[in-house]
């Protein structure tokens, strides 16, 4: 099933993309590495956040790095729950995981772990997003 298609300037567009990343990263086939769904789920949390900062109209760069572009959310004054602020460790899989490397390959409890943590930023996001706009 397709989402519906929203303009690039609409932060429901960026949520569907980051809901497209996590539906790939929960997809475990065994082909894939997990340093390769991990990736997916980076970026998902990225997009989810970026949505986020479109939705406030806040300005930011094209980075993978997720403790500032959270940072940029909490100095327009959003308050980041600290489970989200753990997101900023899934920033490592945003470029060295998704090439060979001398780093060790994502452990399981590692892939589930990134799993989760995309899963609660994009929810958080949603909620966001929603309670803006519904009140």
């Amino acid at each position: 099933m397709t989402a519906q298609r929203f303009d690039p300037d609409d932060p429901r567009e960026w949520i569907n993309r980051a809901r497209s990343n996590l539906a790939r990263a929960r997809n475990v086939i065994p082909e894939a590495y997990l340093e390769d769904l991990c990736f997916d789920a980076q970026q998902a949390a990225e997009k989810a956040i970026k949505a986020v900062l479109i939705h406030r109209g806040v300005p930011f760069p094209y980075i993978h790095d997720l403790a500032r572009l959270l940072a940029l959310l909490e100095q327009d004054g959003e308050p980041i729950p600290d489970e989200i602020q753990e997101a900023d460790q899934l920033t490592r899989y945003a470029v060295a995981a998704r090439y060979p490397s001398f780093v060790e390959p994502v452990s399981e409890d590692q892939y589930r772990a990134a799993l989760a943590c995309a899963e609660a930023v994009v929810q958080w996001a949603e909620d966001r997003i929603r309670s803006a706009t519904d009140g």
